[in-house]
């Protein structure tokens, strides 16, 4: 979820137009038609990770956050309950594993959730914790585009 901090949220400001450049991505492409894997939108600093799942139960799901991209999570295809916690708040699992950028954490004791159907889309900031993937009323297949915008 894009929620943030007065302290902290001048510090994304140059970030508009790689932004801009992802959203546009999602509008202009046929994602329908996107195999699953990486697709580039300026190298390292913007890319399409491509996903196809079926959702899963959602105490089989972890918490995790980034430290170098932005998330912009869209839904083409299906629907999942999305988990969020504000990461500074959590008990990480497992230490930050640098080359994936991705840090994995204990299930808190709080946290939201937010039920993402086909067409609506998330901003998840390097503070925020997520679990992606988790189903809402039952297992379902699930397409997803994460556009990746570094930080």
């Amino acid at each position: 979820m894009l929620t943030s901090n007065l302290k902290v949220v001048e510090k994304y400001d140059y970030l508009t137009e790689k932004f801009r450049r992802g959203y546009e991505f999602l509008r202009t492409t046929d994602l329908k038609a996107l195999a699953v894997g990486r697709v580039d939108i300026d190298g390292d600093d913007i890319y399409a990770s491509v996903q196809e799942y079926t959702s899963l139960k959602a105490d089989t799901c972890k918490f995790e956050a980034h430290n170098r991209y932005f998330d912009i999570q869209y839904v083409v295809e299906g629907e999942e309950q999305f988990g969020y916690a504000k990461r500074e708040n959590l008990t990480e699992e497992a230490p930050y594993d640098e080359t994936n950028d991705i840090v994995f954490f204990c299930e808190p004791e709080e946290a939201g959730t937010v039920l993402l159907k086909a067409g609506d889309c998330i901003v998840v900031a390097p503070e925020d914790a997520h679990k992606p993937r988790c189903q809402a009323k039952e297992a379902c297949y699930v397409k997803k585009i994460v556009i990746k915008v570094r930080v």
